[in-house]
């Protein structure tokens, strides 16, 4: 991690030893952690600003309408995630996962033993007080297994780059390349995931539409119903139309010639 001039972190690729977290599920099994309490809030606030707060539940939104129908993939927000039974300060609350494997019920937290899963995909909206910590996560997501790392920071004024992602290579995070629009492909959800001010949008690379915000769709209904509408009212016109010119051929008239 380095510091620019400009104030802002530049994020390089991990150089620390990582251990298998398969290995230490397997130790978890036989763990008891009967009457050991794993809270259900960290007590801090989902964002530091409104930019946090929209760039996180507009993700969270767009991921969840994605995979509406997918049933085995999870796709939550701010819920504390803990990776060693019987040790409920062991937990990471990451902004936005993903992950695979797992029904879609509501969860009061998520315990990676008791899923038997690990995030397939983690986001990081990252601000102020938890640029560093974000960035230090690399290596805890690496050793647990999570296939892909994003990082974003909505305001652009913590992070060299502000939008940044990584996929795993074996027991490391390698940075990802973006495209020459700055945004990413990531693998394991099949989407783009690019930057669009303080949003990342999420785009069907099928048919390269972004998934709408709920007022962008309310919009498109709003418009949808109007061109419905206008439509009704020109095949009335057609029909009153119509019927004016077949009474016109009753009296020996030629519509034509009105």
């Amino acid at each position: 991690m380095e510091i620019s001039a400009a104030g802002k972190t530049a994020v390089n690729r991990p150089s620390f030893p990582l251990l298998c977290y398969r290995e230490l599920l397997e130790k978890m099994e036989k763990t008891d952690d009967s009457g050991i309490v794993y809270p259900e809030s960290d007590g801090k606030p989902v964002g530091e600003t409104e930019a946090h707060v929209m760039a996180t539940f507009h993700l969270y939104d767009f991921l969840r309408f994605f995979f509406k129908n997918a049933h085995d993939v999870y796709t939550v927000a701010a819920m504390l995630m803990f990776y060693e039974k019987g040790n409920p300060k062991a937990f990471k609350v990451p902004d936005v996962m993903v992950v695979k494997g797992v029904g879609k019920h509501l969860r009061r937290n998520f315990k990676l033993w008791k899923e038997k899963a690990i995030p397939t995909v983690i986001f990081e909206i990252t601000s102020k007080s938890s640029v560093a910590e974000d960035i230090s996560k690399t290596g805890l997501y690496a050793n647990l297994g999570v296939k892909e790392y994003f990082l974003f920071d909505p305001l652009d004024e913590y992070l060299e780059e502000g939008f940044t992602g990584f996929r795993l290579d074996g027991l490391m995070f390698t940075p990802l390349a973006p495209e020459a629009d700055g945004s990413f492909f990531s693998a394991e959800l099949g989407l783009i995931l690019k930057r669009e001010g303080n949003l990342v949008r999420v785009i069907d690379p099928k048919n390269g539409r972004a998934i709408p915000t709920l007022t962008e769709a309310i919009g498109m209904i709003e418009e949808a119903s109007k061109a419905r509408e206008g439509f009704r009212g020109v095949k009335e016109v057609f029909r009153k139309s119509a019927c004016l010119a077949a009474k016109l051929r009753e009296m020996g008239i030629d519509p034509d010639s009105v």
